[in-house]
């Protein structure tokens, strides 16, 4: 029944055309295909080529020391990694991609998190768990080989740093004018410090009790955010510059990293998790009230590749764009990273592994309806650049009426009216645009109108929450990975409970990613700003290297039969990644290509502005020609091994840790 169901409603979202369709479609066949999912896709998966066993000791039992390594209940556990991984991709990609009609993105949402995305984080996480913890880099080199293994560990830092630096200058850039923002996001730190310690210290195990603590604090953190934002004295206390909350960022960066996981990063992800989700959760309720009309058509003009909001065509382009809606490289880091150091049993990997990225698809799903439910128009004069469209906003909205989709300099002052902003013009990013389609949904829904405003700053604040997890649990990862590397020159510096070794690599990883991030805030042209375009296609080049690992030991474990499972999904991304950096680096539209961007302007007028530019190009077109070499190898390294194995010419040794029996009780009920 449920497939049935599933099938008109994807039938429906692909073959309708020429007159709106209902959001509650996607509502439905998202809800269906990841159902049907979860229970036959990914049980296949754990019975047939992983073989869970509940009765084997998880390196959270065996190397527990309070501090990394901490046997955690499984609803923490799942919080935890659906908050670290849940970043800015989910919301903003999508957004971006509705130029192309809400048909493409849906559609790359639901089989990419099906077939790709879920089962990445889950076999990762899963492999990761069997090797103590290890860090996808360790498990490169132990598995693809030394070559591989340290090339794979120079891109995914190097990726990772990009990753980390972008995703703080978004945090910066939502929260600088939002002191209802601030002050919420600076209130769930003392929240998760109370929380980890009740859970911890005072009711060890009540995990119902310290959620429904968790709850009401964090609701009154949101109410408590409005009403700072409303007055004036409090309101300019939680004002910040740039600068400042660039520096704020980095401090919470290091001590999330430094400090014991049970006492901020678990807590606060956890916490962090009710407003996502119950957010996500109240926008569906509110889509199945509201049932509103996506007024984007499936397909649009911009399908040729001439789109105002970003240029270049549905493939490779929207694949890129929607990166962690449907697969992405950051998450096989959360998955090596903090998160097999705390499950507690095998099983429970499959929920938190498949169902934490199933559950990030849901969200990118909203994230779709939220922009297609706006007039087409009025999502063109929010996310078009002031190049494409013009500055003033009566050319602004000529130009966007000439392309079908009529809009007027009144219809957009009346909406900024009413989500309190100045203008909504060139609000380019993702981000504004899914803070309105949200708004419009939650005030039609519940509040009506004259609650446009409030809806609408939430939602900002809900989107820097978002992105602000990935920062703590990105940094954690990468001093893990520091920590593997420098272990191999002095052992004690390998030891992940060593309190010099997490201080310095913690030190280390956040002045990387934080000296790009002040560069950036400093500097429009600067810092992270010059590696900005490089965000999604490092993120899949990622998920290309996890593939790599996850079919090298897939195929090492006498599973090569059902190797298609990660090989077809690494297929497809290194078609779409590597089409994608070859349209990046030398495609003849300076829209697209950055080398073509350099010469437009090298040989217009030449002010220091320009020079910078043009130096930015030609860096991210070395940057991503750099990172498809390394990425190549690994590629290279990994299909000598696979043929070498099925031709029996190559050892495959399993470099599992060896079977411990556990000693906790099995949970029951």
């Amino acid at each position: 029944m449920v497939g049935v169901v599933g099938a008109v409603a994807v039938g429906a979202i692909a073959l309708r055309r020429g007159e709106p369709i209902n959001a509650l479609w996607l509502v439905v066949a998202a809800t269906c295909c990841y159902a049907l999912g979860y229970r036959f896709y990914s049980k296949f998966i754990a019975v047939k080529i992983l073989a869970l066993d509940g009765l084997r000791a998880t390196p959270a039992e065996r190397l527990e020391n309070g501090r990394d390594f901490l046997v955690t209940n499984k609803w923490v556990v799942f919080g935890h990694h659906f908050a670290a991984i849940a970043g800015p991709g989910p919301l903003v990609g999508p957004v971006l991609a509705a130029q192309f009609g809400y048909l493409p993105g849906t559609m790359w949402v639901l089989a990419g998190a099906v077939f790709a995305g879920c089962v990445q984080d889950f076999v990762i996480l899963l492999f990761s768990v069997r090797r103590d913890g290890k860090s996808l880099t360790e498990m490169a080199k132990d598995e693809i080989g030394r070559v591989g293994g340290f090339v794979a560990y120079v891109a995914v830092i190097a990726i990772l740093i990009i990753l980390l630096g972008v995703a703080a200058l978004i945090v910066v850039n939502a929260l600088k004018a939002s002191p209802w923002g601030t002050f919420t996001i600076a209130m769930t730190m003392p929240i998760a410090l109370l929380m980890g310690v009740y859970l911890r210290r005072i009711r060890p195990g009540k995990v119902l009790e310290v959620s429904a603590l968790g709850f009401v604090l964090v609701l009154a953190a949101i109410w408590g955010g409005q009403y700072v934002s409303q007055n004036e004295v409090l309101a300019k206390i939680f004002t910040f510059s740039a600068p400042t909350l660039a520096i704020l960022i980095m401090v919470y960066g290091f001590a999330a990293s430094a400090l014991p996981v049970w006492l901020l990063l678990a807590p606060r992800d956890y916490l962090s998790t009710f407003v996502k989700l119950g957010t996500i959760a109240l926008l569906g309720v509110g889509i199945v009230a509201l049932h509103p009309t996506l007024h984007m058509p499936a397909l649009t003009r911009f399908v040729d590749g001439t789109g105002p909001v970003f240029a270049g065509k549905i493939f490779p382009f929207a694949f890129i764009t929607i990166a962690c809606g449907a697969i992405s490289g950051f998450h096989a880091l959360i998955s090596s990273g903090t998160t097999p150091k705390l499950i507690a049993r095998e099983t429970e990997t499959r929920m938190v592994g498949y169902g934490a990225m199933m559950a990030e698809s849901a969200v990118a799903v909203m994230a779709i309806i939220a922009a297609c439910v706006m007039q087409p128009g009025v999502y063109f004069a929010i996310n078009s650049p002031a190049g494409i469209v013009g500055q003033a906003p009566t050319t602004a909205a000529a130009t966007i009426s000439s392309w079908g989709f009529p809009v007027t300099a009144a219809d957009m002052q009346t909406l900024a009216r009413a989500v309190g902003e100045q203008t909504l013009y060139n609000r380019t990013g993702g981000a504004p645009a899914f803070a309105v389609g949200m708004a419009h949904i939650f005030s039609h829904s519940l509040g009506g109108e004259t609650f446009m405003a409030l809806w609408y700053h939430f939602a900002i604040m809900f989107e820097a929450l978002f992105i602000l997890t990935i920062l703590d649990a990105g940094t954690r990862v990468a001093r893990f990975m520091m920590q593997d590397a420098l272990g191999h020159v002095y052992k004690p510096l390998g030891r992940t409970s060593w309190y010099p070794s997490i201080l310095g690599t913690s030190g280390l990883i956040v002045g990387a990613w934080g000296y790009f991030l002040w560069q950036g805030v400093k500097d429009p042209l600067g810092g992270i700003n010059s590696l900005w375009p490089l965000f999604g296609i490092s993120n899949q080049l990622l998920a290309t290297v996890a593939l790599c690992v996850a079919t090298t030991i897939i195929i090492k474990m006498h599973r090569a039969k059902y190797a298609a499972v990660t090989l077809v999904p690494l297929a497809w991304l290194v078609a779409a990644t590597f089409t994608a950096s070859w349209h990046k680096m030398f495609d003849a539209n300076p829209r697209v290509g950055f080398l073509a961007q350099a010469r437009v302007l090298n040989g217009g007028p030449m002010t220091s502005s320009t020079a910078r530019v043009i130096f930015n190009n030609r860096l991210d077109a070395a940057v991503t020609g750099v990172l498809v070499v390394m990425v190549t190898l690994v590629l290279v390294e990994s299909a000598r091994q696979w043929i070498g194995i099925l031709r029996g010419t190559r050892e495959a040794p399993v470099k599992e840790t060896p079977f411990v029996k556990t000693r906790l009780v099995e949970e029951r009920g």
